[in-house]
């Protein structure tokens, strides 16, 4: 391809790096006498010292091109020349870290939502209006394997595209890239605390002005290590109140991406501390603070922080590293030997996305985050001077279902929640059941395990795993946790390697063969007895039809005699 055809984005820059790489610079007879993020900004510094003169205002390219998605060439080709379009926001900031995303949020002068419809119409994509008022469309295109690429298209928040950037929430997402020449318009200098890891509002009033920035900034101050300032973190408590006025959806999605980024223990923390928990998760303030008896090293919250963040480094080591060499921890090790077989399954299954955009990662977190919730509320002292919370998973799947709810949850995700925080006592009770009586988890245990919680049974074992590390922390024994690892490989081999013998057998008999051999009647009878039927061909005791029927005989012969 020659140069004359390429795409701006193509061209390659071999020039050696300026210091006024990527700004706008004002020259006089050939020398630099100002520089700023924007041309209006180099003209305006270059008065300041030679007010007389009208000096030359040009981009300084960067020396090299900054990585874009595809995408981005693709729409440039649908447009007409003539269409004025920024690429902006976290696209921009990921391209200046090296990052290619598949978010892209592209700015025109005015119809934003007429051009996103003509560019989804070319691309053969799905298109929704998300703002009227502000004139925002979102195109989300699919892909083989699952991946969504998302372009979002709106007009200028303001008179023009430094309106637009100056009112956006924080610097490093104020920087605008003009798709047709790749010139960079920076206007509050956020390139600059890219580098300096800074995260800094683009204005003294952004968080009153949208006081769900405050979970933003907490989210990108994780994922990408950026230092908050002190000025900044005042400003986000005394604002903090004001989050109750905010849509629930909008919470709720903020929250989520906390929850599926880096270091969601962390950003937890920082929630509590900004008084943000206290608003928007008040249920969960009770457990700071409260004591838990041994072999728990932690109260209620700091172990909960701690599921938080062992859960995150079990993700690590089973879908991403997935080898014992790789880490120097102990127990790292040992959990990747155990479990390490299962790679390929635990990134299948997590890589999976409810229709409603929120992974099945998040909703994991979130059940973690709510699994002890209900044991302030279940407190008891039983005959022996023992402290116990007895039906604290169940209470508090009721109560993460609230809040699930609260927060617009769909009615799938909301029972996910509810069954992981449920029975997330299960796999604890077949590990002690392993260390004290050297009994494994039978198969009718592994039947009903899935039978009632269906894939989930994935999640609560991950979780029950990083419950283990958390409540022992430092003082777990090896033996304990190889315990764990061999109860949470048994339940998943059986769900992955062998789900027609003890998960999900073939049925021998249906309903209609009850009725006719059994002479049954329709009825609850019929669903129960096909249950039992199915229980015990999980467990290898039946494995014929004949045997089913015979079974059946003796189940109601027996229920007869109880009644």
């Amino acid at each position: 391809m020659s140069s004359s055809n390429r795409s701006p984005l193509e061209v390659e820059d071999k020039r050696p790096s300026s210091p006024y790489a990527g700004r706008w610079i004002a020259r006089l007879r050939g020398k630099v006498i100002a520089h700023g993020g924007t041309p209006e900004q180099a003209r305006r510094a270059a008065q300041g010292c030679r007010h007389k003169e009208i000096p030359e205002i040009v981009f300084e390219p960067t020396s090299e091109p900054l990585s874009l998605h595809p995408m981005v060439n693709k729409v440039l080709e649908i447009l007409p020349p003539s269409q004025v379009i920024y690429l902006v926001g976290g696209a921009v900031r990921d391209a200046f870290l090296g990052v290619v995303t598949r978010e892209m949020d592209f700015i025109v002068p005015n119809s934003g939502i007429f051009v996103g419809k003509n560019v989804a119409h070319e691309l053969g994509a799905d298109f929704f209006p998300l703002d009227d008022k502000r004139n925002i469309g979102r195109v989300i295109l699919s892909q083989d394997g699952g991946i969504r690429i998302v372009l979002d298209f709106s007009s200028y928040r303001g008179a023009d595209l430094e309106a637009d950037l100056v009112g956006r929430d924080f610097t490093i997402n104020a920087i605008a890239i003009d798709l047709r020449t790749q010139f960079i318009y920076d206007p509050l200098g956020g390139t600059v605390d890219l580098r300096e890891k800074m995260l800094r509002p683009c204005s003294t009033t952004s968080f009153y002005d949208d006081p769900v920035r405050i979970l933003r900034a907490v989210r990108q101050a994780a994922a990408y290590d950026l230092r908050i300032l002190n000025s900044t973190r005042q400003s986000m408590k005394q604002v903090a109140e004001l989050l109750v006025n905010v849509s629930p959806e909008r919470i709720r999605d903020e929250l989520f991406r906390i929850l599926e980024g880096p270091h969601p223990n962390r950003s937890l923390k920082a929630l509590d501390l900004l008084g943000v928990l206290t608003v928007l998760l008040p249920e969960l303030i009770p457990l700071k603070g409260y004591k838990q008896p041994s072999p728990h090293v932690n109260d209620i919250w700091v172990h909960t922080l701690g599921v938080l963040n062992h859960l995150e480094s079990l993700f690590d080591a089973l879908a991403f590293h997935c080898d014992p060499a790789s880490t120097d921890d102990f127990f790292t090790g040992l959990l990747v030997q155990q479990l390490g077989c299962f790679h390929h399954q635990f990134v299948d299954h997590f890589s999976a996305f409810h229709k409603y955009d929120r992974s099945i990662r998040s909703l994991l977190f979130f059940a973690a985050l709510y699994h002890d919730v209900a044991k302030p509320l279940t407190r008891i002292i039983d005959e022996n001077g023992q402290m116990r919370f007895w039906d604290h998973d169940f209470i508090g799947s009721e109560i993460a279902s609230n809040r699930a709810r609260a927060l617009h949850l769909s009615n799938d995700e909301i029972k996910r929640v509810m069954t992981v925080v449920r029975n997330h006592m299960r796999v604890h009770f077949h590990t002690n059941q392993l260390i004290k009586e050297n009994k494994k988890p039978s198969r009718r245990a592994i039947y009903r395990l899935f039978h009632d919680t269906g894939e989930a049974g994935v999640d609560i074992i991950l979780l029950a795993l990083a419950d283990i590390r958390a409540t022992y922390e430092l003082t777990l024994s090896q033996d304990t946790w190889i315990a764990g690892l061999e109860v949470g490989r048994i339940f998943l081999e059986n769900w992955w390697e062998k789900p027609e013998e003890t998960v999900s057998p073939p049925r021998l008999v249906n309903g209609n063969d009850l009725i006719q051999e059994l002479n049954l009647t329709p009825g609850p009878t019929i669903g129960q007895l096909l249950e039992a039927v199915r229980e015990s061909q999980a467990t290898g005791k039946i494995n014929t039809r004949d045997e089913a029927l015979d079974f059946g005989r003796q189940w109601l012969i027996k229920r007869d005699l109880e009644m």
